[in-house]
C-alpha cells in the first residue's frame, strides 16, 4: 500500500489487532501484520528486577510524558549496530506524527543529564495501549521508560499493553505470547466502553502526573527537564498497583 495513511482506517486497524509496518526506512510501501502469536507484557507481571529497582530509586535517570515526540519516533526509525533495518518509513512516521496531534500517539522520553538517551512511543485506544518501538543509548534507558510506561498505565486505568511481537528483552520483563484468538477477547475487553477512536471509561494516560500523593521529585537533575517524573514515583506506582 502506497500513499498517505487514513488515520481514521489506521485507528480501525488497531482496533481490530491489525498494524502497519514496512520493510525498511525507504520503502514506498507499507503492508498489515496480524501475527499469530502476540506479544502482550500483562501489567500486573511486569518484571521488577532488584537491578531495575536500585536504577528507579538512584535517581539518575528523568523519565517525561510526551516531552519529545518527534525525537523519540525519530530515534526509534534510526538503523544502529544491533538495529541495521527499521520497519517505520516515511508513510508511518507521517501518520503517527498526525496520531499525535490527535491524542492517540504518545511518548515516554527517558533523560540524562538533559539529554535523550532512550524512550519509546505507542498508539493509545480504548484502555490498550500498542507499543511501537523503543530505543536506548545508555544502559538501562529503555527499560527505565518501559517501567515508566507500565506505571502509567496502571495508575490510568489501562488493561492491556500490546507488545506486537515477544523479543528475549520483552520476555525478561514479564512479555508473553498469546494466540490470535486470546489477543482477540483482551483487545475486545480493552476497547469495550469506546467508541472507536475515543478513550474508552475510566482509561486516562495523565493520572500520573495529578496524583496527589505522589512525592516530590527528589533529583538534583530534575529542573534540567521539564516536568519529570521521578525514577521514586515510578517504583511507587509499581508496588501500590501491584
Amino acid at each position: 500500500m502506497s500513499g498517505s495513511l487514513d488515520l481514521n482506517m489506521l485507528l480501525k486497524a488497531y482496533a481490530i489487532g491489525v498494524f502497519p509496518m514496512a520493510d525498511d526506512r525507504d520503502a514506498d510501501d507499507i503492508y498489515w501484520v496480524e501475527p499469530r502469536k502476540r506479544g502482550i507484557l500483562p501489567l500486573d507481571r511486569f518484571h521488577l528486577s532488584k537491578s531495575l529497582r536500585k536504577t528507579l530509586r538512584s535517581e539518575r535517570f528523568e523519565t517525561t510524558f510526551n516531552r519529545a515526540f518527534p525525537e523519540v519516533l525519530t530515534a526509534c526509525a534510526e538503523s544502529t549496530e544491533d538495529r541495521p533495518g527499521t520497519w517505520i518509513n516515511g508513510q508511518i512516521e507521517h501518520a503517527v506524527l498526525q496520531l499525535h496531534a490527535a491524542g492517540h500517539a504518545h511518548s515516554i522520553e527517558t533523560w540524562s543529564e538533559g539529554r535523550l538517551v532512550g524512550g519509546l512511543y505507542g498508539i493509545s485506544l480504548g484502555r490498550a495501549f500498542f507499543g511501537e518501538s523503543m530505543f536506548s543509548r545508555m544502559t538501562d534507558a529503555s527499560k527505565v521508560a518501559l517501567a515508566h510506561l507500565v506505571a502509567r498505565l496502571k495508575v490510568g486505568g489501562f488493561t492491556l499493553l500490546d507488545c506486537q511481537f515477544q523479543t528475549p528483552h520483552l520476555q525478561s520483563l514479564g512479555a508473553v505470547e498469546i494466540s490470535r484468538a486470546d489477543y482477540s477477547v483482551a483487545l475486545s475487553a480493552a476497547l469495550s466502553g469506546a467508541d472507536g477512536a475515543a478513550t474508552a471509561t475510566g482509561a486516562d494516560l495523565a493520572v500520573l502526573d495529578r496524583d496527589p500523593d505522589a512525592p516530590p521529585v527528589s533529583s538534583p537533575r530534575a529542573t534540567i527537564v521539564p516536568a519529570p517524573i521521578s525514577g521514586c514515583r515510578i517504583l511507587q506506582a509499581l508496588i501500590q498497583t501491584s
